[in-house]
């Protein structure tokens, strides 16, 4: 048995081993960039107003009710496909309105249901989250949420 795999042996199959899992790791890595960078961008660029979009979103903390593309909280619907349910993902003035006239109102005063709170939103605001979402529903999510009402 000894014979069988001298220290010579060990080592070659150390090393023989690390270099052939580095190179599938560094393989693996490669093909993983590439998918991504071809098939999961959005199909909007980031324009101010996007931006500006994801600043709103962030300073009324709306992810601590909404989830967008599955991250954050789930009391409150999926919003990174709300301008396809709404049917507007393609008509900029018309998803500001339907977002506008959503957000003003609220809370709806339905006994039993979950109320969202009102927000003073100014109409840049307003115009740059519905950028925002629009951007956001543009993103190729692999098929997530995996039905439209997220």
């Amino acid at each position: 048995m000894s014979e069988l795999l001298t220290k010579s042996r060990a080592r070659n199959v150390f090393y023989g081993g690390s270099i052939f899992f580095v190179v599938v790791f560094v393989a693996l890595t490669a093909d993983s960039h590439r998918h991504i960078t071809r098939t999961a961008t959005s199909g909007m660029e980031l324009s101010d107003a996007v931006r500006h979009g994801k600043h709103v979103w962030e300073r009324h903390s709306c992810i601590n009710c909404h989830t967008l593309h599955g991250e954050g909280a789930y009391f409150a619907p999926e919003v990174g496909n709300v301008m396809t349910r709404w049917g507007v993902l393609d008509e900029p003035e018309m998803a500001y309105e339907m977002l506008d006239a959503w957000m003003q109102a609220q809370p709806s005063g339905i006994e039993g249901r979950r109320q969202m709170p009102h927000f003073e939103i100014t109409e840049e605001e307003m115009r740059a989250l519905s950028e925002f979402l629009r951007w956001a529903d543009q993103t190729d999510t692999q098929n997530w949420p995996p039905n439209d009402a997220g």
